[in-house]
C-alpha cells in the first residue's frame, strides 16, 4: 500500500466515508419508515416500497447486511487513514488521524445522514432497497453466518427474529395516529374516528333512554288515548305493554299503523297483530358489540335489562350512530331539549341528561366512570338530596341546583369556566361543595 499515491488513498478514504454514511442513513431510514404507509404504497405498486417491505420482513437479515457493510468500510477507512498518517507524520500522525477520522465519521457518516434519513425516510429507504435487495443475495452466506450466531444468542433470551414481520397496532396507538393526523383531514372526520374508538369503552347504559323517560303505549288505557298517542308520537318505534313497562307485549312501528288509523281501520286486535317481539339487551353490553347485534338481528331498538330481568332503559340504533357522528335525529325530544343555553353563558340542564351528552355539547370533562346522568353525579358527590340553591364544584365546573324533588335533582345550572372568569371563580371558591342560603 506504500506504493499507492496519497491522492488515490484520500479518494478511497472519501469514498469509504460516503459508503459509511449511506449504510448509516439507510439503516435509520428503513427502521423509521411508517410501516402502514409503506404497506399502502406497496399495495399500490410502488416498487421501492415493495422491496423495502420485503427486506423488513426479516429485520435480522437486513441489519446483518447493513452492519456487515458498515463495519467493513469503517475498518477499511481506519486502516487507510492510518497509512496516510504514517506516510505524512510518522507514528505521531496516528493519534492525529484517529481524532480527525472520528470527527469526520461522526459528522459526515453518522449524524448528518441519520438526521436526514429520520426526517425524510422514504427518500432514503426506497432507493436503498434497490441496492440492498441484490446485495443481500450476493452476500447471503456471510449474512447467514452472522445472523445464525446472533439469532442463537437472542434465542437464549426468548427472542425470535422471525416475529419481525408481525405488524400489530393497538387502539391507543390508532388514537395517537388519528390525533397526529388531525391537520390532514377535516375535523368532523377525525372526531368521528375517535368516537368510533371510544365505542368499545362505552356501554348501552351510557346512552340509553332511562326507564323513567320511556314513552310507550299502555293497552289498558282508553282507546281514544291510545289513538292520540299514536298520532302524536315523536318516536318511530315505541314499546307496548300492559300497565307497566315490565309487562311489555311488543314493539310497535308507528308508521305501519298510521295508515290504518287514518282509514279508521285500527283497533286493539289489529294493533296486536302489528306488534313485533321485543328485543332485550343485557346491561354492560359495549356499543361496538351492540352495533353488531343490531345488524345481525336486523333490529333498530332494544330494551336494556339488568341481571334480574328488570327493564332499565331503551337503546336505539340512532343513539349509537349519534355517538359517532353527533346528533342528527329529533326522535327523542327529551334529549334535544335537555340543555338550554342562557344569556349569561350558563346552561340549564335536566337532571336526567346523560353526562356524555353534556360533555360533548359543552366541551367539558365531567367524570363518566360512575353515574351516567347529571342527577346521579350530583347525588354521588353530595351523598344527599340537595335543596334548590345548593352549589357545588365537580371537575372544576360550577353547578347550582335549580329544582329538585324529594328523591332527585330535576334541573341544574352549569357554568363552564373560561379564561376570563376562571381566576375569579377559583379565588371565591375554596371548597368543592358550597351551600347557598337563599333565605
Amino acid at each position: 500500500m506504500n506504493d499507492i499515491p496519497l491522492s488515490i488513498l484520500f479518494a478511497i478514504l472519501g469514498l469509504l466515508i460516503l459508503l459509511s454514511g449511506f449504510f448509516s442513513g439507510s439503516e435509520t431510514a428503513l427502521m423509521t419508515l411508517n410501516r402502514y404507509r409503506m404497506k399502502t404504497m406497496a399495495e399500490n405498486g410502488h416498487r421501492g416500497a415493495i422491496l423495502a417491505r420485503r427486506l423488513l420482513k426479516r429485520p435480522d437479515r437486513l441489519l446483518g447486511l447493513i452492519l456487515l457493510g458498515n463495519n467493513f468500510v469503517n475498518i477499511l477507512a481506519s486502516s487507510i487513514a492510518t497509512v496516510i498518517a504514517l506516510r505524512l507524520h510518522g507514528e505521531a500522525g496516528i493519534a492525529i488521524a484517529t481524532f480527525i477520522l472520528t470527527f469526520v465519521v461522526l459528522v459526515f457518516a453518522e449524524v448528518a445522514p441519520k438526521t436526514m434519513a429520520a426526517l425524510r425516510p422514504e427518500r432514503v429507504a426506497f432507493p436503498a432497497a434497490y441496492i440492498y435487495t441484490p446485495l443481500l443475495k450476493l452476500l447471503y452466506p456471510f449474512v447467514w453466518l452472522v445472523n445464525a450466531i446472533a439469532n442463537r444468542l437472542l434465542g437464549l433470551i426468548g427472542i425470535n427474529p422471525e416475529d419481525g414481520h408481525k405488524e400489530t397496532i393497538n387502539t391507543e396507538e390508532v388514537r395517537a395516529v388519528v390525533n397526529e393526523a388531525r391537520h390532514l383531514m377535516p375535523k368532523t372526520h377525525s372526531d368521528m374516528l375517535l368516537r368510533i374508538l371510544d365505542l368499545e369503552n362505552t356501554s348501552v347504559e351510557d346512552i340509553m333512554i332511562p326507564r323513567s323517560d320511556i314513552t310507550g303505549i299502555d293497552l289498558n288505557e282508553d282507546w281514544n288515548d291510545i289513538e292520540r298517542q299514536i298520532s302524536n308520537s315523536q318516536r318511530t318505534r315505541v314499546p307496548v305493554f300492559n300497565d307497566s313497562i315490565d309487562n311489555i307485549v311488543g314493539m310497535l312501528h308507528i308508521r305501519k299503523v298510521l295508515n290504518l288509523l287514518a282509514r279508521d281501520e285500527l283497533d286493539l286486535n289489529t294493533l296486536n297483530t302489528q306488534l313485533r317481539e321485543p328485543y332485550f339487551i343485557p346491561e354492560g353490553t359495549p356499543l361496538t358489540q351492540q352495533l353488531i347485534n343490531f345488524q345481525k338481528n336486523r333490529r333498530r331498538s332494544g330494551l336494556v335489562v339488568d341481571e334480574y330481568g328488570s327493564i332499565m332503559g331503551l337503546v336505539t340504533l340512532e343513539d349509537i350512530l349519534e355517538e359517532i357522528v353527533g346528533q342528527f335525529t329529533t326522535d327523542s325530544p327529551t334529549r334535544n331539549t335537555s340543555i338550554h343555553l342562557q344569556q349569561d353563558g350558563s346552561y340549564l340542564i335536566d337532571g336526567s341528561t346523560h353526562i356524555r351528552e353534556i360533555n360533548r355539547s359543552l366541551g367539558i370533562v365531567l367524570p363518566t366512570d360512575g353515574p351516567k346522568t347529571l342527577n346521579g353525579l350530583i347525588l354521588e358527590h353530595l351523598e344527599m338530596i340537595p335543596e334548590p340553591g345548593t352549589s357545588l364544584m365537580i371537575a372544576e365546573v360550577p353547578i347550582e341546583i335549580i329544582r329538585s324533588t324529594s328523591n332527585a335533582v330535576q334541573m341544574a345550572k352549569l357554568t363552564p369556566l373560561n379564561e376570563s372568569n376562571e381566576a375569579d371563580n377559583s379565588a371565591s371558591t375554596t371548597a368543592s361543595t358550597i351551600t347557598v342560603d337563599k333565605s
